[in-house]
């Protein structure tokens, strides 16, 4: 069998009244190419697995979890699964909308983008409890790593496969792909898409992952500025603490010479913790070199990304 043209990968839990309605509703807004639906079922506790083997589907791949690993995880296991020149993700929720993809495909390959990212026109959530958050961390996102996408939490995307493959879906890290693919150095556009209320079932996203996002904001912060020189980031935090407290360390020494009591002195305290916290830090930020330089030359990856050579006859 060739392999088709487009991949859409959605990942399911427990959306058993939403299964069907989705399947219809893909397959009336994809016309004209050869495509797969890819649902990964993260360990669902309802019917959402017997909903769509009943499907019965040429086009269905289901990819079945023994229990929930999360949504990162999910889409990591339908990516590898797929098969597509162009991969496509959405939620299985029906607030994304299928007949959008033609749209962000034809976008992808008459402009030769990497990504295609959707942002939700007319948003159909919770002002105060999804709006307003969202806003307030997409912005602190696009502040923080330089990639300047307006919806982070849009799931409808489209990748060229060969970037899909390579990003590196871990933990919770689904949030940032727009972020990891920047790493790959991919171009990167974005578009507006329609964004529809959920009818069935409940959202499986609540105010308490604002905690996981701000943790996996420093790690994507990391990665995006000093991935390839870590030294540069614990090494220069380390001498400034360095400095600074053999300074004052320094200073309580000449009091020390000209007779005066300096024992228990809050400042000497912090002068030491400094020296201390220092040291650590700069033989942290040679370990992590070391680390980098593993990594990079056990998987003979390289510290740089080429997107094309180009030769000249002469």
């Amino acid at each position: 069998m060739n392999n088709p043209k487009l991949s859409i990968i959605i990942c399911v839990y427990n959306e058993e009244p939403n299964i069907r309605p989705l399947n219809k509703w893909i397959n009336e807004s994809i016309t004209g190419m050869e495509y797969e639906i890819i649902y990964v079922d993260d360990g669902s506790t309802d019917r959402t697995r017997q909903e769509i083997i009943a499907l019965n589907d040429p086009r269905v791949v289901l990819v079945e979890f023994r229990k929930n690993f999360g949504q990162s995880a999910a889409l990591y296991a339908g990516i590898e699964q797929a098969r597509g020149e162009y991969l496509v993700t959405m939620d299985g929720d029906l607030q994304n909308d299928p007949s959008d993809i033609p749209m962000m495909l034809k976008l992808a390959e008459d402009e030769h983008w990497d990504l295609v990212a959707g942002v939700r026109k007319n948003r159909q959530d919770g002002m105060f409890l999804r709006k307003i958050p969202s806003k307030i961390a997409n912005a602190i996102i696009r502040k923080s790593t330089g990639v300047y996408i307006k919806d982070y939490g849009c799931t409808l995307k489209v990748f060229k496969s060969d970037l899909a493959k390579n990003i590196g879906l871990y933990g919770e890290l689904h949030r940032f792909i727009p972020v990891l693919a920047s790493l790959e150095g991919a171009t990167i556009t974005q578009v507006d898409v329609k964004h529809h209320a959920r009818e069935f079932g409940k959202s499986k996203y609540g105010i308490n992952r604002t905690f996981k996002v701000v943790s996996d904001l420093m790690l994507m912060v990391f990665f995006k500025k000093y991935m390839g020189k870590p030294m540069h980031l614990f090494g220069g935090i380390g001498l400034l603490f360095l400095i600074v407290g053999s300074l004052i360390n320094g200073w309580f020494l000449i009091e020390k010479i000209m007779g005066h009591d300096i024992w228990g002195k809050p400042m000497l305290l912090l002068g030491i913790l400094l020296l201390i916290a220092g040291i650590q830090l700069i033989t942290i930020g040679i370990m992590a070199e070391l680390l980098m330089r593993t990594y990079y030359e056990s998987q003979q990856k390289r510290p740089y990304k080429i997107r094309k050579v180009h030769t000249f006859e002469a």
